[in-house]
């Protein structure tokens, strides 16, 4: 089972995570000193939630965002 919202879409990502270091463009030039870029991923907050559809009641996965708005509409 994948970690996708079934309402959104909302998926895992992947991304850099720069780090800062002083002095890159100091002594020996900019491209010496250079900051190591971290690989990162970001997985979505994901929940089981029980909903009805078409009148049976099915468990999905939703993202605590779409969660939220679920709530604020069904009350």
């Amino acid at each position: 089972m994948s970690r996708v919202c079934e309402i959104t879409g909302r998926r895992t990502s992947f991304g850099g995570n720069h780090k800062h270091r002083r002095g890159s463009s100091g002594g020996g030039g900019v491209w010496r000193n250079k900051a190591q870029n971290t690989k990162r991923v970001w997985k979505p907050n994901l929940r089981k939630v029980k909903v009805l559809i078409n009148g049976t009641p099915k468990r999905i996965k939703v993202s605590m965002k779409a969660y939220k708005k679920l709530r604020t509409v069904s009350s």
